[in-house]
């Protein structure tokens, strides 16, 4: 029987905001592990997340799809590429919560897009419109205004953006799906999250299985906390058109940005203010811009 458009749409709508929702949320999960050292938490949603992913390819019944990526030298080797990027993304992305700088890694998703679009002009060749050129422009004024009020480059937001904009550029060109391509990811990340949890833990330096059983359902709760949301946008892909998708992905950020200033009340000065400004207005060139033409194709978040 033959499904009806508009509620595919709907339901991919519903999928879409629960995955760049689930995203935007996750900075409170990160606030309830910050007793535990960034790279530790970075192992276990490694690790946990790698039995989830098994599991669910297991019962779609494409584990001999990750088979086949991995015995597929350019889809190996593409991952492998991807594998470097979003797991610097994923540590600096938990350091900067952890750390109470949530407004700086909110800032490095907003320009993500930007970057992604940069990082295509650089590498692939691609033209750059002119409004695309005003965003450029506006994007890196608020960037710069930043970087003089902290006397300093904003290191979190830069490496936020540029980090998961090579990601999303390198998982462009893998011939692998989102799911399979993660589940490649987190298997090629196992053996190092592994021997990292061996050596805290027979070394008494993890916080896992150290008496807090609160901390240790935390930890666990990594796999799932990574893997749905990914499920969802799987589901959100297949039933919205790439420009819905690509405006929900500031879903994200906005909620990391409420979240950074009116839960746990990051400084938001003048300084910050400015610089927000000058990426929202981008943002909205970046979004009229894609009206225009078709918006693209966004990629997984943290």
């Amino acid at each position: 029987m033959a499904r009806d458009p508009r509620r595919e749409r709907r339901l991919g709508l519903v999928y879409g905001l629960a995955a760049y929702g689930s995203w935007g949320i996750f900075p409170i999960y990160l606030k309830a592990v910050r007793s535990v050292p960034v790279v530790e938490v970075l192992a276990h949603r490694v690790v946990w997340a790698l039995a989830v992913l098994l599991v669910v390819t297991g019962v779609r019944g494409e584990l001999q799809a990750v088979a086949a990526a991995l015995r597929h030298r350019r889809a190996l080797l593409v991952l492998s590429g991807s594998t470097v990027f979003i797991a610097i993304n994923w540590l600096v992305y938990i350091y900067s919560v952890t750390h109470d700088r949530i407004l700086e890694s909110s800032l490095g998703y907003y320009i993500n897009p930007l970057i992604s679009v940069l990082l295509g002009i650089v590498l692939l060749g691609e033209r750059l419109e002119p409004l695309m050129k005003a965003a450029a422009l506006v994007a890196a004024a608020g960037v710069v205004w930043l970087a003089i009020d902290l006397g300093q480059l904003p290191w979190i937001s830069l490496t936020v953006a540029f980090s998961f904009g090579l990601y999303g550029l390198l998982r462009k060109i893998a011939p692998v799906g989102a799911l399979i391509g993660l589940t490649v990811e987190t298997l090629l990340l196992a053996p190092f999250a592994g021997a990292y949890l061996v050596w805290a833990l027979t070394g008494g330096r993890a916080a896992f299985l150290s008496g807090r059983p609160g901390i240790d359902v935390l930890l666990v709760l990594a796999g799932p906390v990574t893997a749905a949301p990914l499920l969802c946008f799987a589901a959100a892909a297949r039933r919205l058109p790439l420009s819905t998708m690509g405006f929900l992905q500031y879903v994200s950020p906005t909620l990391q940005f409420l979240i950074a200033v009116a839960v746990y009340a990051e400084p938001f000065d003048r300084a910050r203010a400015g610089a927000f400004a000058c990426i929202w207005a981008a943002v909205a060139l970046f979004a009229f811009d894609s009206i225009r033409r078709r918006a693209p194709e966004p990629v997984m978040d943290a």
